[in-house]
């Protein structure tokens, strides 16, 4: 298809980015929306702000704000942190939008008249001490699947599943044992389901085996229907007369803003976004710790409203990320957050290193210190950084800055130019294949060849053939400059200019790279070295600032 979706999980508007976040969903939708645009695909990248639930309520309260204003400050903050990284969205929008609430009412409202919504008397947990009932986060206890204390009611971290019931509750605010009150809740009939949620997930071969596996387990095991009213103020209204004073749960519309978000900025570029939507490639790029909703609640909800919006092709799923082997936690001060990491290195030093070592699986990943000062030295500086310096930086001082005239091309120098064009294609597998670290390393097996090309031609020694090892060797630059792209932005336009070529590198086709663009008689720009080396020192000081 040349027109594609693509959408990140919602950040929670009540708290600073952080690596852990931006490791797993927001850099692979980066990076494979950069490269559907340099394919020539319409790509378009949403996302939003999460901005609902009882922890934004209760921390405006202490802020002194009202929910709109404490959720307006993180939404800005966030749109900031991701941009300051590279990640291009085309449209961050929030949740908490007109157009959002609007569509998530005109959703459920489809769904009570197919008969996949029922109201029901249920008991509520109830703190008497805080004299609140007690949405999902505010409600800790053992999970009765996998038996995780310290779980949330509505989702266990360890085991990815939501329980029914959690066991031995506590109130999270107050840590006393809730008792339990009757009230009246909304149910969306996620048991209609089963047979259609099997379809589709036999049917797409996009999704991931290993997930795919477990998710159809978890509907061989009994689906629960899913209660979708809360009861608070802070939320999208449920549109009925008799349901004052509840709104929806958080994951019953946050999702549902991947689509309004998508068809508020489509419709005002004067495209129809609901057809295109249904005519392109969606992609939902998530961890792990949210599988539940994005393979059970999502598809169905879509499917139960007739398949108006066409469910995800691809949901690429990761693990999460570790800090030094440790799981990251804010309350102990074992994270880096994202604002302050970009305060110390630029943005595609974390890019090249979360890229590389982050799996197409839900193997959870980490970040070392010692390790990422050793990638960035060794292999960003030492092999990129170190061809891109060794080419340029010849040609200007013994050539003048101009691209050479060629001769007959050796066996050494064809060998050369067939790796710049089966290069193209080569990567484009892999990154179809969401196989981003992979593309990552070929992109360096790449550079270490010219490397070795370079190092046995000799050019400096003059003799015969040195100026089709110049020739070759720049355009192996331009090739890693448009290649580099989708991983590293601000670097592969600094290599660009450095080419001496106009324009962005993000307006090149992609199949580009495998064309010696570069001709003879061209003329390169300056060349100055394009990264500085991260020293043992500095990283020592980074460590000891974890967990004080």
């Amino acid at each position: 298809m040349k027109k594609a979706i693509i959408t990140s999980a919602l950040p929670y508007a009540n708290g600073e980015i952080h690596l852990g976040h931006v490791a797993s969903t927001y850099l692979p939708a980066d990076i494979t929306t950069r490269f559907l645009k340099l394919n020539g695909v319409e790509a378009y990248y949403f996302c939003a702000s999460d901005d609902f639930g009882t922890p934004i309520l209760i921390q405006a309260e202490k802020e002194n704000k009202t929910p709109e204003e404490y959720v307006a400050v993180w939404n800005k903050r966030d749109n900031e942190d991701f941009s300051a990284f590279g990640i291009k969205f085309d449209f961050f929008y929030r949740t908490s939008s007109p157009e959002n609430i609007a569509f998530v009412q005109d959703v459920f409202k489809k769904l009570q008249s197919n008969g996949h919504i029922y109201e029901k008397e249920i008991i509520q947990f109830y703190c008497t001490t805080d004299k609140k009932f007690l949405p999902d986060r505010y409600v800790l206890g053992r999970c009765p699947y996998c038996k995780s204390e310290d779980q949330y009611s509505d989702l266990c971290e360890k085991c990815g599943r939501v329980p029914e019931e959690i066991e031995d509750p506590k109130c999270s605010i107050c840590k006393n044992p809730p008792t339990k009150e009757k009230t009246r809740h909304y149910f969306f009939k996620l048991t209609n389901f089963v047979n259609e949620l099997n379809q589709w997930l036999e049917s797409n071969s996009n999704l991931q085996k290993d997930v795919k596996k477990y998710v159809q387990n978890w509907i061989k095991e009994g689906l629960v229907d899913w209660d979708i009213t809360r009861d608070m103020s802070w939320g999208v209204p449920i549109p009925l007369d008799d349901a004052k004073g509840q709104v929806f749960y958080g994951w019953f519309d946050n999702h549902l803003a991947y689509i309004s978000t998508a068809v508020k900025f489509l419709n005002d570029k004067g495209i129809d976004g609901k057809s295109f939507w249904n005519s392109a490639n969606i992609y939902h790029f998530i961890g792990k710790d949210i599988v539940y909703h994005h393979y059970l609640f999502l598809p169905a909800m879509r499917i139960g409203i007739g398949k108006e919006f066409k469910l995800p092709d691809y949901v690429p799923t990761r693990g999460h990320l570790m800090l030094q082997s440790k799981k990251i936690s804010k309350s102990r001060n074992w994270y880096i957050g994202l604002r302050d990491f970009l305060k110390i290195y630029r943005a595609d030093y974390l890019r090249f290193y979360l890229a590389l070592i982050t799996p197409y699986s839900q193997d959870d990943l980490n970040f070392d210190w010692d390790e990422f000062a050793s990638r960035i030295n060794s292999e960003l500086i030492g092999n990129i950084g170190n061809f891109v310096n060794r080419a340029l930086g010849f040609t200007q001082k013994s050539l003048s800055g101009i691209v050479p005239n060629t001769s007959e091309f050796d066996e050494i120098d064809l060998d050369a130019k067939n790796k710049i064009s089966n290069f193209s294609s080569d990567l484009a597998f892999l990154i179809q294949d969401n196989s981003l670290d992979k593309a990552l390393k070929k992109i360096l097996e790449f550079s270490a060849h010219f490397n070795q090309y370079f190092q046995k031609k000799e050019p400096w020694k003059t003799g015969p053939g040195s100026n089709n090892c110049v020739f070759i060797s720049v355009n192996a630059v331009r090739s890693l400059a448009i290649s580099l792209h989708p991983f590293l932005p601000e670097s592969s336009q600094q290599i660009w200019e450095q080419l001496g070529l106009t324009g962005n590198v993000s307006d090149q086709s992609w199949s580009s790279m495998s064309e010696l663009a570069i001709k003879e008689g061209h003329k390169i720009g300056s060349v100055t070295p394009l990264f500085a080396k991260i020293e043992a020192s500095d990283i020592e000081i980074h460590k000891a600032k974890l967990g004080k």
